[in-house]
């Protein structure tokens, strides 16, 4: 069960920590971990299934309660705001994930390829600017293979909230995919990433198998707001969610962080994460800039990016192309990383992550009809624009 609290001075008893007040209510003690307390690549113990996210503006507790004892928490609405079943999140990929699989075309080990996904959003053009050195990026996914020639230097850390799965490592391929598109490493052989010199930072909140728990991925997004990640790339989608997950994803905005997420690949209306109004919702493209036919469309789209046969990093030092606004998402996070690292705005402008955001849209290439569309949103992400862009950017109609 998922239980979000009342702010600690708007609860009816405000001296008691949440994790005591749980307890008391449902009469046993609960040894909830405080997931802002857990260092980079530190296991969890191996019977640990609840969490404590200690932040202000989402005071959520994940515990494992009987019926009774979730009725009770509700009957406390002095302290209490929600009590919500937890639910199952997935890895935005086209189809089912199998094991990753070397595909025809993968670059020579020789020579350093540009994929076309990341040569679209004009990444190279960027570079003189910055390649977003120092700037941190969170992927939210299976993990990351973190011993890969195109990404270890550039890895930084990483955590796992999945159970049974203490090591942050990708077991599957998702995570790694979407990190290299990010941040492979200009190293001379394999392939480039869309800010190659981002710190990378794996949160592991889906499994081998390419699911989650949706309080997997809010105990990872407080870890994201604790230990001050500038960009949290959420390749990851499912058709419902607690009202919890907004919350962690609206603080993770208000805290300045840049939230990017995959629209979703059931060619319908945009899933969450991605629909909540503090994340950046991206649709894919294929080569044509055309949308693809599994991206999800509706006006909650605020950006599109290639997602269809894009070659990336896959474990164990290969590559490999696969399909999906999950493989677009992170093409905007990089654009993002490009940003962060190349702007210093004026402290009488608006928050930093609030002036990306409307950067990122103002910039965009429009692909559609003129302005905002429920296909591409603002257009194809612009990585040159963004990055070299000198104004500040104004309001833009649908943005926080």
């Amino acid at each position: 069960m998922i239980v979000t609290f009342k702010k600690k001075d708007e609860r009816g008893d405000p001296t008691t920590d949440k994790v005591a007040l749980l307890s008391d209510r449902i009469e046993r003690p609960v040894a909830a971990l405080d997931v802002g307390t857990l260092a980079r690549g530190q296991p969890l113990p191996p019977a640990v299934v609840e969490f404590d996210v200690n932040l202000y503006d989402a005071p959520i507790v994940v515990a494992s309660l009987t019926q009774a004892e979730a009725d009770a928490l509700r009957d406390d609405t002095n302290n209490v705001v929600a009590v919500e079943e937890d639910g199952f999140v997935y890895a935005a990929g086209e189809a089912p994930l199998q094991d990753p699989l070397l595909v025809e075309g993968q670059p020579e080990p020789a020579a350093e390829t540009i994929p076309w996904g990341v040569s679209r959003v004009k990444a190279p053009l960027a570079w003189d600017a910055t390649r977003a050195k120092t700037i941190r990026a969170a992927v939210l996914d299976t993990g990351i293979d973190y011993k890969h020639p195109d990404l270890c230097a550039n890895y930084r850390g990483g955590i796992s909230f999945v159970e049974d799965e203490t090591d942050p490592m990708d077991y599957n391929s998702h995570g790694t995919h979407c990190a290299g598109t990010i941040a492979a490493r200009i190293n001379g052989a394999g392939v480039v990433g869309v800010a190659p010199a981002a710190y990378l930072y794996a949160v592991k909140v889906l499994s081998r198998g390419g699911s989650g728990r949706w309080s997997w991925l809010i105990a990872g997004i407080g870890w994201c707001v604790e230990n001050k990640m500038d960009v949290l790339s959420m390749s990851l989608s499912a058709a419902t969610a607690p009202s919890a997950v907004e919350l962690a994803c609206d603080t993770a905005w208000k805290s300045g962080s840049v939230l990017v997420a995959a629209a979703g690949n059931a060619a319908g209306p945009v899933h969450p994460p991605a629909a909540f109004g503090s994340v950046i919702a991206v649709s894919a493209i294929n080569r044509e800039n055309i949308l693809a036919g599994f991206s999800c469309r509706g006006p909650e789209v605020e950006l599109c990016a290639p997602g269809v046969e894009v070659l990336s990093t896959i474990p164990q030092g290969g590559y490999g192309t696969k399909s999906g606004t999950s493989m677009a998402c992170p093409h905007v996070s990089g654009a993002a990383a490009l940003a962060i690292g190349s702007h210093r705005w004026p402290r009488e402008g608006p928050p930093a992550n609030v002036a990306i955001r409307r950067l990122l849209a103002w910039t965009a290439d429009n692909l559609g009809v003129p302005g905002r569309d429920d296909e591409f949103g603002f257009g194809l992400v612009d990585a040159e624009q963004v990055a070299c862009e000198r104004a500040l950017p104004p309001e833009m109609e649908g943005i926080p």
